[in-house]
């Protein structure tokens, strides 16, 4: 019996042992995800509201933003580009704080003399830029952003489209969003980092 014992806790010792091994030993780590950064932004050119070449290249040593929309846009366009101003405004740093660059998601409807006519209505800088329906969807391409015609009762059509702000440092790159559902004071606080 004394014998029988001895084997049990030598068997109890073994496998206690054998878990501790197994719990305390290091674990290979595991691969790491794969990440995968989209780049957004690059050199484009399109045509200005005057009718002439914009090459992105003018915007060297600039801060700016960029919006995509188009103007038949009922209400978000109108309200985005009328905040940029005053947000623009409210940095003490006047115009040239930071270009605002409107570009058309309807190239179609969108020539330069309907974007002079439309962004002239604002009563301070944007440069509204268009282009070919290729040229646009390339450039659409470049920043990551998304639009679509939709059919209207009666005929014609609106554009659903991206709605964020995109915003670039003067080196050119990507320096984040505003949002449409962001409040001032957060969007103020990009702005002043971004032309800091």
């Amino acid at each position: 019996m004394k014998r029988l014992r001895l084997m049990l806790w030598l068997l109890v010792a073994v496998m206690a042992g054998g878990a501790l091994w197994l719990f305390a030993r290091p674990r290979p780590s595991a691969a790491p995800a794969e990440t995968s950064f989209v780049s957004i932004g690059g050199v484009f050119t399109l045509t200005d509201s005057d009718g002439k070449t914009f090459a992105s290249g003018r915007l060297a040593g600039t801060p700016y933003v960029l919006f995509f929309g188009f103007t038949n846009c009922p209400d978000v366009c109108p309200t985005t580009l009328a905040r940029l101003i005053r947000l623009r405004r409210q940095l003490g740093a006047g115009d040239g704080a930071f270009e605002i660059l409107f570009v058309t998601v309807d190239p179609e409807r969108d020539r330069p003399a309907d974007l002079k006519r439309y962004l002239s209505l604002y009563a301070a800088p944007i440069v509204g830029l268009t282009g070919s329906p290729a040229d646009i969807a390339r450039v659409k391409k470049t920043f990551g952003i998304y639009s679509a015609k939709v059919p209207q009762p009666g005929g014609g059509y609106s554009v659903d489209h991206s709605a964020a702000v995109l915003l670039f440092g003067r080196d050119g790159g990507f320096g984040g969003t505003i949002a449409p559902d962001e409040g001032d004071a957060p969007a103020l606080g990009k702005l002043k980092r971004l032309t800091a």
